[in-house]
């Protein structure tokens, strides 16, 4: 592997593990069971797949170049993660107060990896629905591409094999990740499922999620 494929791993394994909106959602889900968070964290990498792609194929140039698209991107975006904090928030509030331990010990006796608590209505396609849209609604991702993958084309080397290259070192990162802060989450299940640590868990994502939604569109009122 040449100097620049080792700097590129190092700088996409770092933006790739960046705690964000990605992060929130995959722990959010891996509360309620470990295949809804594995299941988030495939979605997230094919969010990532979409961006890379487009980076390769140059329309993310297009994105950029054109501001009522890129505009319409970062309102859906926003009014995702918005829309994904409310729910975190709402389900944290809704959440009966901890009557003791006991009844979480009884709940983390589940078989593992199977469904608890709301997990019984957070279906896989769902999962995997809301990691690639909060990826894929990210209207920053484009522009980061954009810029990133051509640093790393060596002078007179043909580009398109290099951005290939690039862009699936980029995904499966995300597929490594993603997938064993699921299973990391899981393993922690017993604990991470106490009523009151799960609501915390739920409050800081949702307050995360939320406040990532509201500064989009902020931005996008300021630019108006």
């Amino acid at each position: 592997m040449d100097g620049q494929l080792i700097t590129f791993t190092g700088v996409a394994a770092g933006m790739v593990a960046m705690p964000g909106a990605d992060f929130a959602v995959v722990v959010r889900n891996a509360l309620d069971s470990r295949r809804a968070g594995v299941a988030t964290a495939v979605g997230v990498a094919g969010g990532l797949l979409v961006h890379t792609t487009l980076a390769v194929a140059g329309l993310a140039a297009v994105l950029v170049a054109v501001p009522a698209l890129f505009e319409s991107v970062q309102l859906l975006g926003g009014g995702y993660l918005l829309y994904l904090g409310v729910r975190a928030l709402g389900a944290a509030f809704r959440r009966p107060a901890p009557a003791g331990e006991a009844s979480a010990s009884a709940g983390s006796r589940a078989p593992k990896g199977a469904p608890r608590g709301a997990a019984a209505h957070h279906g896989t396609a769902r999962s995997l629905r809301q990691g690639f849209l909060t990826n894929a609604l990210n209207p920053k991702a484009p522009v980061l591409f954009l810029s990133l993958l051509p640093q790393f084309v060596p002078a007179g080397e043909p580009a398109l094999p290099r951005t290939l290259l690039l862009a699936t070192m980029v995904v499966g990162l995300a597929l490594v990740w993603f997938p064993a802060v699921a299973l990391l989450v899981d393993r922690l299940g017993t604990w991470l499922r106490r009523p009151r640590v799960t609501r915390a868990l739920e409050v800081a994502t949702g307050a995360l999620l939320t406040a990532l939604g509201g500064i989009l569109l902020v931005e996008l009122a300021l630019a108006a």
